[in-house]
């Protein structure tokens, strides 16, 4: 049965009058004079004659009558005077002409809007929407309610008046874009996010892949003081940092794919030569025998040979080229070794109910960090799919992964950067397709959603949009992202740091956010350029300064002994 309140509640207020249709069939005008409580992103409702209240979204203002400009010229001169020397009051000064989508009213058996395509008619009253009718009926969860994560409050009201909380079952499920220009708090954003699926009510297997260090401080979520908020019935959460050094892939976990994407420049034969060794060193160990860098070597070298008798197959230089570059690669100079034949990050060591583990890809090269993202995400799918379909049953076995999964990719436009061919990207477009069906949800956080696949992006079924200044970004959003209006789009430029429009399945309607505030510091702050420079002149630091080119000048003792004239 519908939601139905017939009279308006205490706090409801009068705003407008409705003035007729809008140049859409589901939109309406009406005009008031109250400039303050009729913003864009407000919501309103009028009353059919059954008593539902049909809500609906202010998406525009236009400005219907005002003060002629010659009363306006003179800025001495308060137009609020010129108005009382007239007969006017001033609320008689200025009309508006407002724009509201229509929502619908909201039905508590399924839980969501349905809008009865009755249009309202010309005189009728509009009334501004309660907080308490808001914060029942925007929201799909309650705060502190199981299975929800309170981003922030509506940012049209005062902040806590109307909270807003996300489904974590539908941002997991159906995955997650957070888009937002740099330094509009994407990252901020998101810790508040991780900190809601770490509370008790969530408990959730997450995993951050990092290319910068910013989810470090996540480990406050330890601390004493923080208990309160995160720790219920013994449960305590855990945030797990794998620093560069500790991020281990198996060499045989690497596809062919892989392979040839991390080989610098190979031709067509090379890569016919390495498909060769690959094949046969795959039939050799079986479905999921193990097998070595050198084994793949092993098998390239012999092809520089037609038979026993060690005649030339005619390709021993692709072949010597194929293996400086497989050398090179796997067993040059690397600052974190991150190939390797034995070890590898296990997935229970990687994902657990209740642990939030952040992997760092700083100083990492990036064509490996996404030979990295991409076998990862597909150990994970492969996973999930073999225990979901009861094909692996066993702790034991390296597939198993008993519970559901989510991965936030930052700087998500690197794994799947549009018009070009990366091993990450088809990866992800199968998780973001199937992943629903096995439990791995995807969050893709960007900065350029202009740079990012577009197919990647629209498969992203709620969004977090934040400020966005570029034409072609604002663009690539409005063709791809489903459920906000276009014309909340317009409001992107105008959002201010921590304010977002938040869209899709996760919330019942599409609306303007501001986060709530972070309860672990952010560890992605921009950096004070000019009071770092003022520092270096300070007295303390001058003193250090002093110490230590005093030390790097003094004498060193002279041991005894010369060699051709030389003191040694």
């Amino acid at each position: 049965m519908a939601a139905i309140l017939h009279a308006p509640q205490l706090n409801d207020h009068l705003v407008g009058t409705v003035k007729g249709p809008g140049d859409k069939p589901n939109e309406f005008i009406f005009v008031t004079a109250d400039n303050d409580r009729t913003r864009i992103g407000e919501f309103v409702y009028y009353t059919t004659r059954n008593g539902q209240k049909i809500l609906g979204n202010v998406t525009e203002r236009l400005l219907s009558r005002s003060l002629p400009d010659s009363f306006l010229a003179d800025p001495a001169t308060p137009p609020a005077m010129i108005a009382s020397i007239i007969g006017l009051e001033e609320s008689d000064l200025e009309l508006f002409e407002i724009v509201v989508s229509l929502i619908g009213y909201y039905d508590e058996t399924i839980g969501d809007f349905i809008n009865p395509r009755i249009p309202p008619m010309p005189g009728q009253t509009v009334h501004l929407a309660a907080s308490e009718m808001l914060e029942r009926v925007l929201s799909p969860r309650r705060k502190g309610q199981a299975g929800g994560a309170h981003i922030g409050s509506l940012l049209t009201r005062e902040v806590g008046a109307v909270p807003i909380v996300l489904s974590v079952k539908d941002i997991v499920s159906t995955h997650l874009a957070v888009l937002a220009s740099t330094g509009a708090g994407k990252s901020y954003t998101a810790g508040v996010l991780i900190e809601e699926l770490m509370r008790a009510e969530n408990r959730s297997a997450v995993l951050i892949v990092d290319p910068h260090g910013e989810y470090d401080n996540l480990q406050e979520i330890k601390k004493p003081e923080l208990k309160k908020y995160f720790a219920a019935d013994g449960y305590e959460p855990e945030v797990k940092i794998l620093k560069p050094e500790r991020v281990k892939v198996r060499f045989d976990t690497l596809e062919f794919n892989d392979l040839c994407y991390l080989l610098p420049e190979h031709t067509e034969k090379m890569r016919h030569v390495l498909g060769i060794a690959f094949r046969a060193v795959k039939n050799r160990v079986g479905k999921n025998g193990h097998y070595t860098f050198q084994d793949l070597l092993d098998e390239v070298t012999r092809q520089k040979y037609d038979n026993d008798r060690g005649e030339n197959s005619g390709q021993q230089s692709t072949v010597e080229a194929l293996e400086w570059r497989l050398d090179s690669r796997f067993r040059g100079y690397s600052k974190h070794q991150i190939f390797d034949d034995v070890k590898h990050n296990a997935l229970d060591e990687l994902f657990k109910p209740g642990q939030c583990t952040v992997l760092q890809l700083v100083d990492i090269d990036q064509n490996e960090q996404q030979v990295i993202v991409a076998t990862l995400l597909r150990r994970a799918i492969i996973a999930r799919m073999a225990t979901h379909k009861g094909e692996v049953t066993s702790a034991t076995d390296d597939r198993y992964l008993p519970y559901p999964i989510f991965v936030l990719l930052e700087e998500a436009h690197r794994y799947a950067p549009s018009g070009q061919a990366v091993v990450s990207t088809n990866v992800l477009k199968q998780i973001l397709s199937e992943g629903r069906k096995f439990g791995v949800g995807i969050g893709l956080i960007t900065q350029r959603p202009g740079k990012l696949d577009a197919d990647v992006l629209s498969q992203c079924m709620t969004q977090f949009i934040m400020r966005i200044v570029n034409p072609i970004d604002q663009d690539t959003i409005a063709k791809t992202v489903e459920g906000a209006g276009r014309r909340m789009l317009d409001e992107l430029p105008a959002l201010t740091k921590g304010q977002l429009i938040v869209s899709g399945v996760a919330i019942n309607t599409p609306l303007m956010c501001q986060v709530r505030k972070r309860l672990t510091t952010h560890g992605g702050e921009t950096i004070d350029a000019p009071a770092e420079w003022a520092k270096h002149f300070s007295a303390e630091n001058q003193s250090r300064r002093a110490e230590d080119r005093a030390v790097l000048v003094k004498p060193q003792p002279k041991s005894g002994g010369n060699y051709g004239g030389i003191e040694i």
